[in-house]
């Protein structure tokens, strides 16, 4: 695959999947491209190495570029390839670089009520609106990205065990997540009406749209979009949130933060470890509510 087809891909994914603003993902843009320019050479994926991250590094240095600018744009590079790797695209090692410590910006989460009010937007009398309904009981159920959502095959739901069976990315790894009660009677009506009458029935994919192809994940989007605003949550969502209010409210109800890591795929757990963050201001916040009113 192209460089540049491949950056395209991630920035895809981080407009699509991670729900980041046009202008974020165009700084994205500009960190990859300014690598591209200072490596002319490398033209295919395949010749990307873990040392190209070390000297991009050095080249930023020398040109005296501010320390925020180079600790961006390594972050930037460093979320390249780690996407790359994920995908199981390239098997090279992501070095651990030096850089200034910045401050890690906290994943949006949503309240209880917010979530509630999110997933009851749907119209469950119209087919697409049981399939939306569907899906988003099932991702804050399970805290699947997005696009494991949409390419859902009925292979790896086991409704009568109640699992996900996940098989996804670098190495083929293999994870199983369980499915809530709820979730689960909403996958089933959806499953045994809307998707049995669709004209993709036989095809493997779990969510389909109305020609019976696989929902994409940019129409996913949009529709979360769509039920946040009718919801009246004035805070800057996409599906990616879901999954985040899933680790969140799991580790504020005594969840162990192997466990949550383990459901939602991180290879480490330091990945994880920012949800803890989330979870403890969010109830510092509601202590200092409370003592207001008092």
């Amino acid at each position: 695959m192209k460089i540049e087809d491949a950056e395209e891909r991630y920035l895809r994914y981080l407009l699509v999947d991670r729900g980041l603003s046009r202008d974020s993902v165009s700084s994205y843009r500009s960190d990859i491209d300014l690598f591209r320019r200072d490596f002319p050479d490398l033209e295919d994926i395949s010749e990307l190495k873990a040392m190209h991250l070390s000297d991009f590094a050095v080249l930023e240095t020398n040109k005296a570029r501010q320390a925020s600018s180079i600790a961006r744009r390594l972050s930037s590079l460093m979320g390249f390839f780690s996407f790359l790797s994920d995908e199981g695209l390239i098997n090279e090692p992501i070095p651990k670089i030096d850089r200034p410590r910045l401050d890690k910006k906290l994943p949006v989460v949503l309240s209880y009520e917010e979530v509630e009010s999110l997933l009851e937007q749907p119209d469950i009398s119209k087919d697409s609106g049981m399939r939306d309904k569907a899906m988003l009981e099932l991702m804050y159920a399970t805290g699947l990205r997005v696009s494991e959502l949409c390419n859902l095959t009925l292979q790896e739901v086991n409704l009568a065990n109640r699992i996900v069976n996940l098989r996804r990315g670098k190495g083929n790894k293999q994870r199983k997540v369980p499915i809530g009660e709820f979730a689960c009677q909403y996958l089933e009506k959806y499953l045994t009406g809307p998707r049995k009458r669709n004209k993709g029935s036989k095809t493997q994919y779990v969510f389909l749209n109305k020609d019976g192809k696989a929902i994409s994940r940019v129409y996913f989007f949009k529709q979360v979009q769509k039920y946040a605003l009718e919801a009246g949550i004035d805070k800057r969502i996409s599906p990616h949130t879901l999954r985040h209010c899933f680790a969140t409210h799991l580790l504020e109800n005594g969840a162990e933060l192997r466990a949550v890591s383990s459901m939602l795929g991180h290879s480490h757990l330091s990945t994880t470890q920012i949800y803890t963050h989330v979870s403890s201001q969010r109830i510092l916040s509601a202590y200092d509510s409370f003592l207001s009113r008092k």
